[in-house]
């Protein structure tokens, strides 16, 4: 892939939390698990959180993720909070627009926006929605969405909305729009939506083998069709989303992700025949198969030096991105996941972005003077000594005469 002009150093992290949550656990003490993983992201520096929306299921719990951001944003300072995402064919597109608008001006701008055609085939089909009109409806709807932020008044018709003379009343925090972001996972749809509109990529499907042998292609897509409208892509809008769990070992990374495991299995069975290997996820998370989760990327549970290794194997396909973002899985309990979350902020980022690098440099440099500083900082102690006992001696032979 051609180059980004993105340095390492710019590279944000951040989680995209579906969310996943066992069906056996009080919903409502999930919602306060998800805020207080919000406050405890922001309090990281992590730079950004997705949240998506569903409607069937019971194990992906929002409806409504503008609904989450409100309160999450009133919880937190720095972190940004973005849909992940909106599912465009299940909503009114001025009903979008203006939510987008009133929810950015209550966060001053750190509202950000993603859509996608839908994911669960359950929940269209309780709209009436075919399955295969889900990104055609998509692309109309955002196209619609696009002229609303730019300020036009629409009539338009469809076979499935309709608007007379429609306009928003209030202007964006943001100018001159919110951030937003479309999904891009296997297809093409979504890079040729972020290259027509000048959007975000969210890589869903980065870590699964089809997605990611797709991942320079899609990008190499958005960058084409962005050039005709005499444009060039954002590489920090390239997100990559990957399962990943963190711990001192891998034995122990491994253990822990036990916890929840099986319970994200059910439901991932319950979705589709062939579970998550649907998605390129394992069946299961051992010793004796996380070498293969590793070499193929397909999930990272394991030690910081593992999590470098899959983002380096990201950076070198896509040539630089803008933002990795943890899959928020629930396979780990709540306190091993904010162990996880600490360890990639404090051990990952900062090694794949060279933070340290001044730092160990100037450290080789004290140390390989140490001798000679000693030597220079025990002289001019014994300068100062020997100037005191020499004026306590002066002083002690005026005082005699």
């Amino acid at each position: 892939m051609q180059g980004t002009n993105i340095e390492r150093d710019q590279l944000r992290c951040g989680i995209f939390l579906p969310p996943f949550h066992p069906n056996d656990e009080d919903p409502l003490l999930c919602f306060e698990r998800d805020f207080e993983l919000m406050q405890h992201l922001d309090k990281l520096g992590f730079h950004e959180a997705w949240i998506g929306e569903h409607h069937s299921g019971g194990y992906e719990t929002y409806g409504s993720p503008e609904l989450f951001i409100a309160t999450a944003a009133e919880r937190t300072k720095h972190i940004r909070l973005g849909t992940g995402v909106i599912s465009l064919p299940y909503h009114h597109p001025l009903m979008v627009a203006d939510r987008m608008v009133q929810l950015d001006i209550q966060t001053r701008g750190r509202a950000m926006f993603g859509f996608g055609p839908g994911l669960l085939v359950s929940d269209a089909m309780m709209l009436g929605i075919d399955a295969d009109k889900q990104r055609e409806r998509m692309a109309e709807s955002l196209n619609i969405i696009m002229r609303l932020l730019a300020g036009e008044t629409i009539t338009h018709k469809s076979d499935w909305f309709e608007l007379k003379e429609a306009r928003l009343h209030l202007k964006s925090f943001t100018r001159p729009r919110p951030h937003i972001a479309v999904t891009s996972t296997i297809t093409p749809n979504g890079a040729q939506l972020a290259g027509h509109h000048d959007l975000g990529m969210l890589c869903v499907a980065a870590a699964a083998p089809a997605g990611y042998n797709v991942l320079d292609t899609n990008w190499r897509i958005a960058n084409e069709i962005a050039a005709t409208h005499g444009r060039k892509m954002d590489p920090s809008s390239l997100r990559l989303m990957a399962p990943i769990h963190i711990a001192e070992t891998r034995e122990q990374a491994v253990a822990e992700v036990q916890w929840g495991f099986e319970k994200y299995l059910h439901y991932s069975y319950s979705l589709r025949p062939e579970g998550p290997v649907a998605i390129g996820l394992p069946t299961a998370i051992t010793m004796d198969n996380i070498e293969e989760l590793h070499a193929t990327g397909k999930a990272c549970i394991g030690t910081p030096d593992d999590a470098l290794a899959m983002i380096e194997r990201f950076w070198q396909k896509t040539g630089g991105f803008g933002a990795i973002l943890i899959l928020a899985h629930d396979w780990a309990n709540f306190t091993n996941t904010k162990k996880s979350l600490e360890m990639f902020a404090r051990y990952v980022m900062p090694k794949f972005a060279g933070r340290n690098e001044w730092r160990e440099d100037s450290l080789t440099w004290i140390r390989g003077n140490r001798e000679e500083f000693a030597k220079v900082s025990k002289g001019a102690a014994m300068k100062m000594v020997n100037q005191f006992l020499e004026s306590e001696n002066k002083k002690k032979g005026e005082a005699a005469e």
